[in-house]
């Protein structure tokens, strides 16, 4: 068991304390600097227009310094009065002046404020309608995925389970890089920035309501720490974890992993079936990938299927879940189908089709 001394994992732990947040899918909306950019043009642009009304009008103008009013004057007149500051050195006198004041420079002044203004209250407009948002999400929040990973691994993995019916919104990704997190609510999934091994961000992905949780970490004793967190969040879940080293899988079903899957181990038989025989390689790349060519579906076992022989069934069947135990379409100590029995089977897959896990699919051509 290739697994660091407790006290590296506890120091690895505390490196991620505080940093996690919750992410929803972004939606299209303008760059914040863009906006920024505009507001503030929009303000120039009034402050530009009121400076050169006033300076149009300049004889209307008194100034205590020297009486006179120039074009630097009549920007700092505008400056100061659409700030509402207003220092008095500079004061209309005639009576174009004044109205001018009434009827232009103070709806400017106005739509000056509004602009300043509405930057900070589009701020917290935004913060108010994100956090009601997100106290939606988790009340909706039920039956769903955790992703914990985003990596390889992770994206194949949920883009496998979304191909068969499994809505974006019902996937939730756990990750502590943020780079990561907002790639995956720009795929259209909810993100969680953190420590997976760490029970707080778990709870924050709603792990203790989820249906499943795939853990897809880049090292083994991580994997470990999150599938002991989660198995103790969640009693139910189905949890299925990879690892690199196939010596480290015993320990990940010890921790309460359902099923773990050796990445390293799994790729290198892939590779030796492709050099044996690069056809039959490609037929199990194709089986594994959804949605393309043949597909690998487990449903359940169909009214008019019970009693019959694997043989017997429409569909190609490879194995049969009885219970918690696999067996082979030719196992002797399986018989006939049983009414609670589920088959795993081979199907043609149909071209942008989506098939339910419970549903039975479409028999081969």
């Amino acid at each position: 068991m290739k697994l660091p001394g407790h006290d590296a994992i506890a120091r690895q732990a505390d490196e991620h304390l505080v940093t996690h947040r919750v992410k929803l899918p972004t939606r299209v909306v303008q760059r914040p600097i863009l906006q920024v950019a505009k507001r503030l043009s929009l303000a120039l642009l009034v402050l530009v227009a009121t400076a050169l009304i006033v300076y149009v009008d300049r004889d209307g103008y008194n100034d205590n310094s020297d009486t006179s009013v120039d074009l630097l004057d009549a920007f700092y007149y505008a400056t100061v009065t659409l700030s509402t500051t207003g220092y008095g050195d500079i004061t209309p006198v005639s009576d174009s002046a004044r109205l001018t004041n009434i009827f232009v420079i103070t709806p400017l002044r106005v739509l000056f404020l509004i602009i300043l203004v509405g930057t900070t209250l589009e701020v917290l407009t935004e913060r108010t309608r994100e956090e009601w948002r997100l106290n939606r999400w988790r009340s909706a929040l039920r039956d769903h995925t955790v992703v914990v990973g985003f990596g390889t691994k992770g994206r194949s993995a949920i883009q496998t389970v979304c191909a068969t019916g499994l809505k974006k919104e019902q996937v939730v990704v756990v990750d502590p890089s943020s780079q990561v997190i907002d790639a995956a609510t720009a795929d259209g999934y909810a993100g969680v920035m953190g420590d997976a091994t760490r029970s707080d961000v778990l709870k924050r992905a709603e792990v203790q309501r989820a249906r499943q949780i795939i853990i897809a970490t880049q090292r083994d004793d991580t994997a470990v720490l999150v599938t002991l967190t989660a198995r103790q969040l969640n009693r139910t879940a189905k949890i299925v974890a990879a690892v690199r080293e196939e010596e480290n899988a015993p320990l990940l079903k010890q921790s309460g992993a359902d099923a773990v899957i050796t990445s390293a181990s799994a790729a290198g038989r892939l590779l030796g079936l492709s050099v044996l025989s690069p056809a039959a390689g490609m037929v199990i790349e194709d089986l594994i990938q959804q949605g393309s060519g043949l597909d690998l579906v487990e449903r359940p076992a169909v009214k008019s299927e019970v009693g019959k022989t694997p043989r017997e069934t429409t569909d190609l069947v490879v194995s049969v879940l009885r219970g918690h135990r696999v067996l082979g379409y030719d196992d002797p100590a399986l018989g006939t189908i049983e009414p609670t029995d589920r088959l795993i089977t081979i199907v043609r897959a149909s071209p942008g089709s989506q098939v339910a896990p419970d549903v039975r699919p479409m028999p081969r051509a």
